[in-house]
């Protein structure tokens, strides 16, 4: 990657942009960690995202950097990459996230970030500058993450429903009010393993562009790592409560058996694809195991009208944010 001219004032305004999108995507990704242990009333929504929040940050001490890695070279061309690319993808991400909090719609701010840095790199230097292997991984798990969050999500329920099939409903309800506390904080664990995870990848292609860090480095430096999982935790700790109200409520009515099934395949489908450097999204995970739980109790308890709609989101995010990141990339162009 070739380094760019930009003056350092111009770097610190796009380092505080990204970490404003760390925070919002915590803010806006709240509900993945918290909806079905709040709906099903195990915890007080302050309980909630403050265990949330500790989850995300504790994070830093389980996972590698494998998912930064990937965003920081594995999606655009790094070659192309100065401040005008990484403002106009930031825009783009934060636009569409403000967008779907609004109307308390569920949706990726991961993919919201990849869509910005493909409308701003396409805008810049055209398809050629898109890294066709990395982003055939992400759109690849963009079908397979509520897939296996579904099926995780609906095994999980099946064997819980045979292993208990002798207990009573209150036994069964003491049981997975304390075991969802478990599953709620892994799925938290991986949310923030996963999705801190993006920003650093782009704060680190930042400060490549600008010169300040090498493609040597095996990762970013220990500041942007720690300021990332720093952001994400605040804005997961403040909560975006009009989507905590369309995972936990809208979708399927969960009680803490099902609270707990959820939780613990989106957390198996959050940490494999951590594991293995691959940017997913959190909201497609849990909301496709949700679904899962719904329709293994029966079909009709699923409200399909509404997870449609969500789906509907998820198909427009990268078009949505790219243009709007192309557009961000103009007007960067101008005021930067």
């Amino acid at each position: 990657m070739q380094s760019f001219h930009m003056s350092l004032h111009v770097v610190i305004l796009l380092v505080v942009l990204a970490l404003l999108f760390d925070f919002m995507n915590g803010f806006h990704d709240a509900a993945n960690a918290i909806a079905t242990v709040v709906s099903t009333g195990v915890l007080k929504p302050s309980q909630a995202v403050a265990m949330a929040a500790l989850f995300n940050v504790f994070a830093f001490f389980v996972f590698n950097l494998s998912v930064a890695k990937t965003i920081g070279k594995g999606t655009i061309d790094p070659v192309i990459v100065d401040h005008y690319v990484i403002f106009g993808a930031l825009v783009g991400a934060i636009f569409w996230n403000l967008v779907t909090w609004y109307f308390g719609i569920p949706s990726s701010s991961s993919h919201a970030l990849i869509g910005g840095l493909i409308g701003a790199a396409v805008a810049k230097e055209g398809t050629g500058a898109l890294i066709a292997a990395g982003l055939y991984k992400i759109i690849l798990f963009i079908v397979l993450s509520p897939l296996l969050g579904f099926v995780l999500g609906s095994v999980m329920m099946l064997i819980v429903s045979w292993l208990f099939v002798k207990s009573t409903p209150r036994k069964v309800d003491k049981w997975f009010r304390r075991l969802q506390l478990v599953s709620a904080s892994v799925f938290s664990l991986g949310h923030g393993g996963n999705d801190a995870q993006k920003t650093m990848g782009i704060i680190w292609m930042l400060l490549i562009a600008a010169g300040y860090s090498s493609e040597a480095d095996k990762g970013p430096p220990g500041w942007v790592v720690y300021s990332c999982y720093a952001a994400i935790g605040l804005g997961t700790l403040f909560g975006g409560w009009r989507i905590v109200k369309t995972m936990g409520q809208k979708i399927t009515k969960l009680k803490p058996v099902g609270g707990f099934c959820a939780e613990t395949g989106g957390a198996i489908t959050l940490i494999m694809a951590t594991v293995l450097g691959i940017p997913v999204s959190t909201t497609h995970t849990i909301t496709g195991a949700i679904v899962g739980v719904g329709s293994a109790q029966k079909m009709s308890a699923v409200r399909w009208g509404v997870a449609g709609n969500i789906v509907w989101a998820w198909i427009l995010t990268i078009p949505a944010s790219a243009f709007v990141a192309a557009i961000a990339w103009w007007i960067g162009r101008h005021i930067l």
